[in-house]
């Protein structure tokens, strides 16, 4: 009796399938979003000093009306390589300043940008920026670390003062009620390795879209060769260096030995 009910209640269920995928699709989201970037590779030479990429994304909505169109919200977030840094604060003791104490936060990106088209704190409740890490404090480290304030925002600071950590709240510009862009800023001390780009689409305080693509920096000409060779032929590299820093020193002496 129990194997025919088991077969009867899976044989309800696959009659049932069909008529429930319209509402399981319902919960997934309404929207779709297509990006396009202006390029996915950036190219560091010994006279770079900076760039920009354009993203370019568009939102098709398939259950709104086209003379109904919604309000968007959008955040972009720019993460490069993840490294480890280290604050440290420094106390007078003895009449000395020393290192005192110290955090150290794994895993924070080595180049971060976070562009939206108003500030992440107007898109919704509080609970939406931590779960989507919307911001640029959110996004460079998780919530339970920003706990600790100092050290926290000495990160901040620091990497805001090498230009590696950016935020702009109106970088992101509609050319349509559906269609929008936003330049990226790659300074000149960014480092190399991969980028990852998430887009955040965002109506009446509800994530609508989402979708993630990456970019890479890499180092070319010269500059690429010797970083190869750093890598792959460690020694050759380093018998290499100290041999052209003799041979520097050895003619620097001989020229001043003349004068």
């Amino acid at each position: 009796m129990t194997l025919r009910r088991i077969s009867a209640a899976f044989t309800v269920a696959l009659m049932l399938a069909p008529l429930l995928v319209p509402f399981l699709a319902q919960t997934a989201y309404a929207e779709r979003l297509v990006t396009s970037l202006s390029t996915h590779r950036v190219l560091i030479s010994s006279n770079f000093t900076g760039t920009s990429l354009v993203l370019f994304a568009s939102i098709e909505d398939v259950d709104t009306p086209r003379d109904k169109p919604k309000k968007y919200d959008i955040a972009i977030t720019v993460r490069g390589p993840a490294t480890t840094f280290v604050t440290r604060r420094k106390e007078r003791i003895l009449g000395l300043w020393v290192n005192y104490e110290s955090r150290r936060y794994p895993d924070t990106p080595s180049y971060l940008a976070v562009l939206s088209n108003r500030s992440p704190a107007e898109f919704g409740p509080l609970e939406l920026q931590t779960k989507y890490r919307l911001g640029l404090s959110f996004a460079a480290l998780p919530p339970s670390i920003l706990a600790d304030e100092e050290f926290g925002n000495a990160l901040l600071r620091v990497k805001k003062a090498e230009g590696l950590f950016y935020e702009e709240t109106n970088a992101v510009t509609f050319l349509t009620p559906t269609l929008f862009r936003a330049t990226v800023p790659i300074p000149g001390t960014a480092p190399t390795g991969p980028y990852e780009i998430d887009v955040h689409v965002f109506a009446n305080g509800v994530l609508a879209a989402q979708q993630t693509t990456a970019i890479e920096v890499v180092k070319t000409g010269f500059e690429a060769f010797v970083a190869q060779s750093a890598r792959e032929a460690r020694l050759d590299y380093g018998l290499g260096v100290a041999f052209l820093a003799f041979v520097v020193g050895t003619l620097a002496g001989l020229v001043f030995r003349r004068n």
